[in-house]
């Protein structure tokens, strides 16, 4: 069996930074997501460490409801 070489690590990703502008931690999309989400899943998608669409979906959806913005998937997300 052949597995491809797929990047991981991809850098600090723009979620990291829309966190920061609006000072929200890691702990409240955690809390204020209406669906199961946890803080690794969070802290691993701002350090740029790849995660499933599923995933990102969900903190999508945390991050909107806490700021009350519509971002998107590229808005978070420099590898989608």
């Amino acid at each position: 069996m052949v597995f491809e070489n797929i990047e991981r690590n991809l850098g600090e990703q723009p979620i990291k930074n829309i966190l920061e502008e609006h000072h929200i931690s890691v702990h409240d999309i955690v809390v204020s997501s209406t669906q199961q989400i946890t803080h690794k899943m969070v802290s691993k998608a701002m350090k740029g460490r790849r995660i499933t669409i599923p995933v990102q979906i969900k903190i999508l959806k945390a991050l909107n409801h806490l700021t009350q913005k519509n971002y998107s998937i590229t808005d978070l997300f420099n590898y989608s």
